[in-house]
């Protein structure tokens, strides 16, 4: 992977067209593109820049079957809020009302739309940002941490009893599983019991795989299917030679940092996307701004959520 920083910054001295170009460079990848009605069906280029499906007669460009399908915005403002999106900081709704010059409810639209698509899994191709790691033991590392404040901080009157330690009645439990040296994979999960947490590792985590993990109770029968290290916090151990969660700890550290310092709050019903936005800052980290912004505008294909869908829940 590149170290060499570049920056692509959408003009608005650019024509729409200029942006559709660029659009279908990422999505069709070079190639000619086939229907998005009926996908063996012959495909015409017309002069205004469109395309059209033989069997339909329908026109279609690169918009059509990614989120910027009926968009009244114009793609540079798209484009826009992609690059300032895919930087390494993030940007609020707020600020991104004020640079693109949107309201506010249109602006949280966006990035929601944004952390959809964000949802990348990245977690089974660590190896493309750490070459010489696959020479190495693959470890996991599991976590869980509980975005929500510690309730001894709170005002008097927003106190929440009975909420310490892993309590998720004022917290947003999220299980963290960190392939060491390469990508996390996180979700936001109802609590962290031994029959919520084991069927995601057994999904995500090969069979015979070195898991480490603190002494939760919840990981106490990992031992039967997978190589279990523990390190015991509350015995004040932290590590036992290679044997520790820090990794997984450093992920729930910025996760933290992210919602605390740059949201200050989120909701429990859409945290799952802050957490997928945190996700993909993660297993991109090794990313130039660029490559950052090429694979998310990559992932539009297929995807959009409505703002009905959104505000449902």
């Amino acid at each position: 992977m590149s170290k060499v920083k570049v920056v692509y910054v959408p003009l608005r001295t650019l024509t729409e067209q200029d942006y559709i170009d660029r659009l279908e460079k990422i999505v069709w990848k070079g190639k000619f593109p086939t229907s998005p009605y009926v996908p063996n069906a012959k495909v015409w280029k017309l002069k205004d820049g469109w395309y059209m499906c033989s069997k339909t007669r329908k026109k279609f460009n690169a918009r059509t079957g990614t989120i910027f399908r009926h968009s009244n915005l114009p793609l540079w403002k798209w484009f826009w809020a992609f690059q300032m999106y895919s930087s390494k900081q993030g940007i609020t709704a707020h600020q991104l009302m004020r640079s693109m010059g949107v309201d506010i409810k249109t602006a949280w639209f966006i990035l929601h739309r944004l952390r959809d698509v964000s949802n990348i899994d990245l977690f089974s191709k660590f190896n493309e940002m750490t070459e010489d790691f696959a020479k190495s033991e693959e470890v996991y590392e599991l976590d869980e941490v509980y975005p929500g404040g510690k309730n001894k901080n709170r005002h008097w009157d927003k106190k929440v009893p009975n909420s310490q330690g892993r309590s998720g009645k004022d917290k947003i439990p999220t299980f963290v599983m960190v392939k060491r040296g390469g990508n996390a994979i996180a979700k936001v999960v109802p609590n962290a019991k031994q029959k919520t947490l084991v069927p995601i590792i057994r999904k995500y985590i090969k069979k015979g795989s070195t898991v480490n993990t603190d002494e939760w109770p919840a990981y106490k029968n990992l031992g039967k299917l997978y190589n279990h290290r523990i390190v015991n916090h509350r015995k004040k151990q932290y590590a036992k030679g290679k044997d520790h969660v820090n990794t997984a700890e450093s992920f729930n550290a910025r996760l933290k940092i992210r919602i605390y310092g740059t949201y200050i709050h989120i909701s429990r019903k859409h945290a799952q996307r802050y957490v997928n936005e945190a996700v993909f800052r993660w297993n991109t980290r090794k990313y130039t701004d660029e490559e950052r912004f090429d694979l998310l505008l990559a992932s539009v294909v297929g995807k959009r959520l409505t703002y009905r869908e959104l505000i449902r829940g």
